[in-house]
């Protein structure tokens, strides 16, 4: 499925979310605050357009993808970065290899959530740190409801002019709606052995930044 959305990827989330993608983005490289020479691990990176902020810093940042698809899209236009495909239940790498881990939007597309936690913990270095960026549920009532509406009914028609293929974001509105709250994902970070749980809303909890830390 996501290699068959992979040329029109970047475009369909910045039409979808409404800009705000872009938003996400900074504040998930601020959160991550990636310093010259650390490694960072970009699970389920896609094209890598959320690597290069990474980058930027001097830090040295894996993009890493399930969807050879996504790696090949994001190849053409970054051929200098070292794209690696990876299963995020049985990563590529030895223990301890990475001074931070970041996945965002693609945790909820895993569907052993807790072994892909538990694999981000094993390949952190002690002291090292988690981001992860997902959808979660907005808290003001009224606004989740508008939401919900729009995820259901105003997503795919939209998602069908812009999208090589729409019924991905069918599913991506159905998987948003079973998706964890804030405090469901804490628990399973803590669950995996994550210390320093602690969780940031953006876009009145459309979206939520979760950090932990590997003690």
């Amino acid at each position: 499925m996501f290699d068959d959305v992979a040329a029109r990827y970047d475009l369909t989330n910045d039409v979808l979310s409404l800009g705000q993608a872009r938003l996400w983005r900074k504040e998930v490289a601020k959160a991550v605050h990636a310093r010259p020479a650390e490694k960072i691990l970009d699970l389920a990176a896609g094209t890598a357009t959320s690597s290069l902020p990474f980058a930027a810093t001097g830090a040295y940042v894996v993009p890493c993808d399930f969807s050879i698809g996504m790696l090949r899209e994001g190849k053409k236009r970054n051929s200098w970065l070292p794209f690696t495909a990876g299963d995020a239940t049985r990563l590529p790498f030895r223990d301890g290899t990475f001074d931070a881990v970041t996945i965002s939007f693609g945790l909820r597309n895993v569907q052993a959530t807790e072994q892909a936690l538990r694999e981000l913990y094993r390949v952190t270095k002690p002291g090292g740190r988690v981001v992860i960026c997902e959808f979660s549920q907005p808290t003001w009532a009224p606004f989740r409801t508008v939401y919900t509406e729009y995820l259901m009914r105003a997503l795919p028609p939209v998602a069908r002019a812009v999208s090589s293929n729409p019924d991905a974001y069918v599913y991506l509105a159905e998987s948003i709606r079973a998706w964890p709250d804030q405090t469901g994902l804490a628990a399973l970070l803590q669950k995996a052995g994550w210390s320093d749980v602690a969780w940031r809303n953006l876009t009145g909890g459309v979206v939520a930044l979760h950090r932990g830390v590997r003690r």
